[in-house]
């Protein structure tokens, strides 16, 4: 159950990123070889984030599937799961490329008070280093 772990380390860095103003939306990559069981991270993400800057947001994982690169022939091969032996050439000398991550992509603030009968605004606060 390393999802309690994970949720934790992803909410380090939400709270950190947020510096206090509330979050209402989050997105993450994670790497197939994460093997992240959902309902059970979205039960640890509501619990440990319960009463933060977090608490209620909505969490968007998007899967990176594996990739790696043979070192015999270079040919590339990816994967919903774990890769032991090359596409192009059945060798086993391969590089990781992609499919262990974990990356806060972002995240989205709420407007503190929103006001009377209104929803609350929302913006996009990029983690830094991200393209989008």
């Amino acid at each position: 159950m390393h999802e309690f772990g994970v949720a934790a380390g992803v909410l380090d860095a939400v709270e950190a990123r947020a510096a206090g103003r509330p979050v209402c939306a989050v997105r993450v990559q994670v790497g197939a070889l994460q093997r992240l069981e959902r309902p059970v991270f979205d039960q640890a993400f509501a619990l440990i984030g319960d009463g933060g800057v977090a608490d209620g947001a909505s969490v968007e994982i998007v899967e990176v599937p594996v990739t790696v690169r043979c070192r015999d022939c270079g040919a590339t091969t990816t994967a919903d799961g774990l890769v032991t032996t090359c596409g192009g050439c059945d060798g086993h000398d391969l590089e990781l490329l992609a499919g262990d991550d974990l990356v806060l992509e972002s995240i989205t603030l709420a407007d503190r008070a929103p006001g009377p009968g209104r929803e609350p605004r929302r913006r996009w606060a990029d983690v830094p280093g991200h393209p989008r």
